[in-house]
């Protein structure tokens, strides 16, 4: 008698009689529903904050006394480091939810969130750059921010290289969330660095609570809309994440099915 084909990826959790919402999101069949009704919103909700702050930033945002229109890079480049260090966290804690709780979904979630996390550093870096020639005339140092973001981007790519270099996607998922809760141990020193050793980066805002109302408005519009953006695109890739897997699955269970008409 011929085994049953294995069921498709949106099948393989059991449903509780009374799910609680973590086990219903858990579901990835009632998550592909919930999400294509939040996606559209949440993208939508992104466009219009970060309009609004991109607004704020250039054209409503005065010069700096001392840095002139290149502050306004600021907008940008903060956001973007704070979603660099932030994505990473996201990883962590969906490496942590597979190895402890063995979350259907974490592994999904880390791996849909890895490139956009190192979208976000790369960009924090490019603008850190390009802030950094009028600033320090040059448009890099190995000043201990810089080299630790740059660290991080290397741990993204090592991360996305880890996973795309094993086939079977267990052990990468496992692997993957082991290196990922390791590197949490960057972040401190990336928040630190400035604090730790003498850097040519400027200290931190503690939150820009010592920016002047002018310039933090328009940071904060801009990270509220980065952050949407994050979560729209994290959403997204986890959509598309779970329709690969669904595909694989389906695919997996032809060739079997061939498999076994071959030998009858």
């Amino acid at each position: 008698m011929d085994a049953p084909a294995p069921k498709p990826y949106s099948d393989t959790m059991t449903e509780a009689a009374t799910p609680t919402l973590i086990q219903s999101l858990a579901n990835p069949t009632r998550f592909m529903a919930l999400s294509a009704r939040v996606l559209p919103w949440l993208a939508g909700a992104a466009i219009l904050v970060i309009a609004y702050g991109l607004y704020l930033a250039f054209v409503m945002s005065p010069p700096d006394y001392q840095q002139g229109q290149t502050v306004k890079i600021m907008y940008i480049h903060v956001p973007s480091a704070w979603l660099a260090m932030a994505g990473y966290v996201t990883i962590a804690a969906s490496g942590f939810g597979l190895l402890v709780w063995r979350h259907p979904l974490a592994d999904v979630s880390a791996r849909a969130a890895a490139p956009i996390g190192a979208a976000f550093t790369f960009l924090a870096l490019v603008t850190g750059s390009l802030w950094g020639k009028p600033m320090w005339g040059t448009y890099w140092v190995w000043d201990a921010r810089l080299t630790s973001m740059l660290l991080l981007f290397f741990l993204y790519l090592g991360l996305i290289a880890l996973r795309s270099s094993i086939e079977d996607e267990t052990a990468a998922a496992k692997l993957t969330a082991i290196l990922a809760l390791v590197g949490v141990a960057l972040l401190p020193v990336i928040k630190f660095s400035v604090e730790w050793w003498n850097t040519l980066h400027q200290p931190s805002t503690r939150f820009t609570a010592t920016l002047d109302p002018a310039f933090r408005t328009p940071l904060l519009v801009n990270a509220l809309g980065f952050t949407l953006l994050f979560a729209a695109l994290h959403v997204k890739a986890m959509r598309n994440e779970v329709l690969r897997r669904r595909v694989k699955s389906l695919q997996l269970a032809a060739v079997r099915q061939a498999a076994r008409s071959e030998t009858q």
